[in-house]
């Protein structure tokens, strides 16, 4: 039952997920303020940063299941939800990387990744495709980062919360990175695969 509610779609624009997603996405600019302000000479404000972080977290997990069970699943919404997700990922990095708590290749890394993806994208709009949805393992490695930038900036201080923060930070943070790239290799497969049988019937 669940499986034939997921792939009913409507054009409402005014849902509750898509406000959960559309409050999700202003929250970006408010915490990358919060992670900046001693950059600026400003007071350290990283347990503000944290909320606004586990907001977003707490509203990204509500928007995905609400959706599903008052069967609002919305064209707004599939857009909505991975731009908040891939926008608090840019977000902490640039972050992260000017408080030089996360090392500068760790940042290209995922960069690149983003990059790769922005190209297929690219590709798939090129030839009339939207792009394909979120798959579990891009979910997941969206978790993982997710729980890590958080730990790491936890980590951004004294005593045994802050060392237990790192060890944890830096695991998830690897694990996120390793899925991330599978991730996106997956999403090229899968696009080659789309465009080659496009070439074929033509």
């Amino acid at each position: 039952m669940e499986v034939q509610e997921t792939r009913v779609q409507t054009d409402r624009i005014w849902t509750i997920p898509n406000v959960l997603s559309m409050a999700r996405l202003l929250g970006v600019p408010l915490f990358l303020w919060l992670v900046l302000s001693p950059v600026f000479d400003g007071p350290k404000m990283d347990g503000w940063a944290l909320l606004v972080l586990a907001l977003s977290g707490v509203s990204d997990y509500l928007d995905g299941k609400l959706a599903r069970r008052w069967n609002q699943i919305s064209a707004l919404g599939r857009v909505l939800d991975p731009a908040a997700d891939r926008l608090y990922i840019l977000s902490t990095l640039v972050g992260l990387t000017w408080r030089e708590i996360l090392p500068l290749w760790l940042t290209a890394l995922l960069l690149a990744r983003e990059l790769m993806l922005l190209v297929m994208v690219w590709l798939l709009d090129r030839h009339g495709y939207a792009p394909p949805q979120v798959n579990f393992l891009g979910k997941a490695a969206t978790f993982n980062l997710m729980y890590a930038f958080p730990l790491l900036l936890l980590s951004d201080s004294s005593g045994l919360v802050a060392s237990l923060a790192a060890i944890f930070g830096w695991a998830f943070a690897a694990w996120g990175t390793a899925l991330y790239w599978w991730a996106g290799i997956l999403y090229v497969v899968q696009v080659r695969r789309l465009l080659a049988a496009d070439a074929t019937a033509d």
